[in-house]
C-alpha cells in the first residue's frame, strides 16, 4: 500500500474564495510519499534551513512572511502544515498553523504547536514581493495545470527554480 501525504498550497494565510478580482487561495493536495520531485523538494528545504533560520532572526529590508512547514501526524493520518508566525524556542520551534487540517484531527487552525527541527519540510517568506523557497510549492506547480500555476506566481509572486 502507498503511504499518501497531504500537501498544502498555501500562499496566503487565509482560505479565500477563488474570483476574479480576489487572490487564488490555499488548495490541499494529496501526494505520494513516493513522489520524486516532491522529495527532492523536501530534502532540498532541509539542506538550506540554517540558512533561512539565519535570515529570518535577522531579516533583510523588504523581507516579510517568514513560515515554516512541518509534518505532523495523529491517528488519524500525515500532513505537512504550515506555521506562521513561528520561532525558536528550546527543543525546537513554535509557531502558528495557518492551515485548515484535512486528516489531521488533533490540530486546529490558529492554534500554537510546537515544532522538532526534524519535522520541518519546507520554509519560505516574501523578499520584495517575490516568494523564497517555498520549494514544496513549486513541486505542486509541477501536476497542476498552467492556467492556475499561472495565476498563483501572479498573485503571490512565486518564482520557481
Amino acid at each position: 500500500m502507498k503511504l499518501s501525504i497531504i500537501l498544502y498550497l498555501a500562499l496566503t494565510f487565509c482560505t479565500s474564495a477563488f474570483a476574479e478580482d480576489e487572490k487564488i487561495g490555499d488548495q490541499t493536495q494529496f501526494v505520494s510519499g513516493q513522489d520524486e520531485a516532491m522529495n527532492a523538494a523536501i530534502s532540498k528545504a532541509k539542506k538550506t534551513l540554517d540558512e533561512f533560520l539565519a535570515i529570518a532572526k535577522n531579516p533583510p529590508p523588504g523581507a516579510s512572511g517568514f513560515k515554516i512547514k512541518a509534518m505532523v501526524s495523529d491517528g488519524s493520518g500525515i500532513e505537512h502544515l504550515w506555521f506562521a508566525p513561528f520561532k525558536e524556542v528550546k527543543g525546537g520551534f513554535a509557531g502558528v498553523l495557518v492551515n485548515e487540517p484535512t486528516m489531521i484531527k488533533s490540530m486546529k487552525y490558529g492554534s500554537v504547536y510546537g515544532i522538532r527541527r526534524e519535522q520541518i519540510t519546507d520554509w519560505g517568506y516574501v523578499q520584495d514581493g517575490k516568494q523564497i523557497g517555498s520549494f514544496t510549492v513549486c513541486a505542486l506547480f509541477l501536476r497542476m495545470d498552467k492556467a492556475t500555476v499561472e495565476r498563483y506566481k501572479r498573485d503571490h509572486g512565486f518564482v520557481c527554480q
